[in-house]
């Protein structure tokens, strides 16, 4: 099963791509989808959906796992979050994918063993869960693929039965 994990967010949007074959995970890619502060919000939304959507068709997954939007001081940046997010989900609901939301403390419990665990935590249990060399940087590339990986933490039995769309 391939789920690609996305930390939503408008300047930096983590993604992961990771592969479920047999008992151990593997990673197939990370990185950080970047748009200009600078740039109006409409025009940096509308990169966002064609990188988004280009991932998508890239990794054929059967499953996107976002991370949930919860309460931020910044109601900005919330806002923004939020619009991320909905554009991610349209995307990957039109290609076919299933799409499911995970808190942060559900990703966190998933991946360190515990919701509490802060950012330096999550990402070196990423590295061990996938016995990747280094630590994954920049941190959202790490959260997005603990996001992935937090999905197959909790669907293993019925991920090939129930996840819709992809082609792998």
């Amino acid at each position: 099963m391939f789920v690609l994990g996305i930390d939503p967010g408008l300047s930096r949007c983590g993604y992961g791509c990771v592969e479920q074959a047999g008992r151990k995970p593997r990673a197939i890619a990370a990185g950080v989808i970047r748009t200009d502060p600078q740039t109006e919000r409409p025009l940096r939304l509308a990169e966002m959906q064609v990188e988004i959507r280009a991932l998508i068709r890239e990794f054929e997954p059967q499953a996107l796992a976002i991370e949930r939007v919860l309460f931020q001081r910044n109601v900005s940046t919330a806002m923004s979050v939020g619009m991320v997010s909905g554009i991610v989900m349209a995307e990957a609901a039109s290609a076919g994918c299933a799409v499911i939301e995970y808190s942060p403390n559900e990703v966190k419990e998933s991946v360190a063993g515990w919701g509490g665990a802060d950012k330096d935590e999550v990402g070196r249990m990423v590295q061990t869960l996938l016995d990747l060399p280094q630590l994954l940087a920049p941190a959202d590339a790490a959260d997005a693929v603990a996001v992935a990986l937090c999905h197959l933490a909790r669907v293993p039995a019925q991920s090939s039965r129930t996840a819709a769309g992809g082609h792998r």
